[in-house]
């Protein structure tokens, strides 16, 4: 595991970089009012029920789907006004993503984090209008980057004038409509001295994998957050869907709810030996 002691950042009730590990959680998408609260809803008991420092998280729009017809959300306006529900109801900071620059500021009134999508993550405006918002920026790195490579996205929100960051390993291109996971990833960027989240569900996603949308091998989610849990990270980031086989958006990938509580005992179980 990483020796280099990294910045403790605070959202909420949840601290990133303590010896308790975090969890970032929810759907991929806000597919309905009565979902998203219903989901929340069983997260927030859970959280509450099992002591986990719960980030709630789900995208109010979907901007980089494989097809013109796949679903993207509700949009802007609308998404962030159920998040914000979300928030006031069940008391849990929120993590959503950003594709554009104007969309920083509107959403900084509601989310906690702000997310910088993974193919975005080298778009120099807007990791830098995230970062002069003042919240948390959650960082994933590209699948297209090596994760030495991270530290000049950290620097654009340093120089920017944020300290509060977090950066998400969610696997890399192996060839064409492929991801694998590289567990030194997670190290080297632990390295730079800001916590680390690694990202279960999308590091087995097959991008494009079904022609009209993105596949994936999702039974193999489980395994991958116990081997990132014993390399060493600060946080998980898991989708999760009262349905999967149903999801609009990331089927293949999701964890049915069903499955989270065991699964987080044992993530729990792991770092605890750490």
């Amino acid at each position: 595991m990483s020796k280099t002691a990294v910045k403790k950042i605070k959202v909420g009730g949840v601290v990133f970089g303590s010896k308790k590990l975090a969890l970032i959680a929810g759907p991929c998408v806000i597919e309905s009012v009565e979902g998203v609260m219903t989901l929340a809803a069983r997260l927030a008991a859970l959280a509450a029920s099992m002591d986990i420092p719960l980030v709630f998280k789900a995208s109010f729009d979907k901007a980089n789907r494989s097809s013109l017809d796949s679903y993207r959300g509700p949009g802007l306006t609308e998404g962030v006004a159920i998040l914000k529900e979300v928030k006031e109801r069940f008391n849990l900071p929120i993590l959503t993503d950003i594709h554009e620059v104007g969309q920083a500021e509107v959403v900084a009134e509601v989310a906690d984090i702000l997310q910088i999508p993974a193919f975005l993550s080298r778009q120099t405006d807007l990791v830098v209008a995230a970062a002069r918002t003042g919240r948390v920026v959650n960082i994933k790195k590209g699948q297209f980057m090596a994760p030495e490579d991270m530290v000049n996205v950290i620097e654009k929100v340093r120089r920017s004038g944020n300290e509060r960051i977090l950066v998400t390993e969610r696997g890399a291109s192996f060839g064409y409509r492929n991801l694998v996971a590289d567990m030194r990833s997670l190290l080297i960027m632990r390295d730079f001295g800001y916590p680390v989240v690694f990202d279960a569900t999308h590091s087995v996603q097959r991008p494009g994998g079904c022609g009209t949308e993105s596949g994936g091998d999702g039974v193999w989610a489980p395994a991958l957050a116990r081997a990132a849990v014993a390399t060493g990270v600060d946080g998980l980031f898991i989708e999760t869907h009262l349905n999967p086989a149903e999801a609009l958006s990331d089927k293949a990938n999701a964890i049915d709810f069903k499955k989270l509580k065991q699964l987080w005992q044992k993530l729990v179980a792991i770092n605890d030996c750490l």
